[in-house]
């Protein structure tokens, strides 16, 4: 049996196996995404991050424990190569910078609205998909831009820097939001990869029960 026979009839293989797809940030959010797409069978992923894994994002972020003081792309690399021996990995243990090669698809996993639209303005005119989550506690804002109009969209939710609330949208978090970000963002992926129309936002609140989508 095909580990992938459960998925068959939701995610086109061949479309998913020949895309090459970008994570930047492989925190909370980014991480979860990273194993999501290749437990469904992604073959080309480029994870980039600066960051090292710490105490802290074992019991918030999924990190194992003998990860601790590795590079966060390092970690999640070896774990991801468990998953899927064949997996064609690329790891950058830097920040985004605009003359990176993306490919097809990017998650922006980050955690600033700044480099959220750094990034944005330098990715928006060569990526096919583009997903963004963030994070807050227990509210998850999902967004996908993917056309002109998503795109439109997606430029009105950035903000400049002044106006977002103080610490790093991951300051507060717990793994169950982080998963379910990741969900979010990943269906959205496969929505498109199946020629349905995205949502252009989600927004869940988890202590409010609340679920709205635009």
């Amino acid at each position: 049996m095909s580990r992938f026979t459960r998925q068959q009839d939701l995610v086109p293989m061949d479309r998913l196996q020949l895309l090459r797809i970008t994570i930047i940030g492989v925190g909370a959010i980014g991480r979860q995404v990273a194993i999501q797409l290749t437990a469904m069978g992604a073959r080309h992923l480029t994870l980039v991050d600066f960051d090292t894994v710490d105490q802290s994002n074992v019991c918030t972020q999924g990190y194992l424990a003998d990860g601790v003081g590795q590079l966060k792309v390092d970690a999640t690399a070896q774990h991801l190569r468990r998953i899927d021996p064949e997996i064609q990995l690329t790891t950058i243990p830097d920040r985004f910078r605009p003359d990176q090669e993306i490919g097809d698809i990017v998650f922006a996993c980050v955690d600033s609205i700044a480099a959220r639209q750094a990034i944005w303005r330098a990715v928006q005119h060569r990526t096919q998909f583009w997903g963004d989550a963030r994070m807050l506690g227990e509210v998850v804002r999902v967004l996908t831009a993917t056309d002109a109009k998503s795109h439109s969209h997606y430029n009105g939710s950035l903000f400049p820097q002044a106006e977002a609330q103080a610490g790093a949208c991951t300051s507060k978090s717990m793994i169950y939001c982080a998963s379910l970000a990741a969900g979010l963002l990943v269906h959205q992926f496969t929505r498109w990869l199946r020629g349905i129309p995205c949502d252009h936002e989600q927004l869940v609140n988890l202590l409010a029960g609340e679920l709205t989508s635009s």
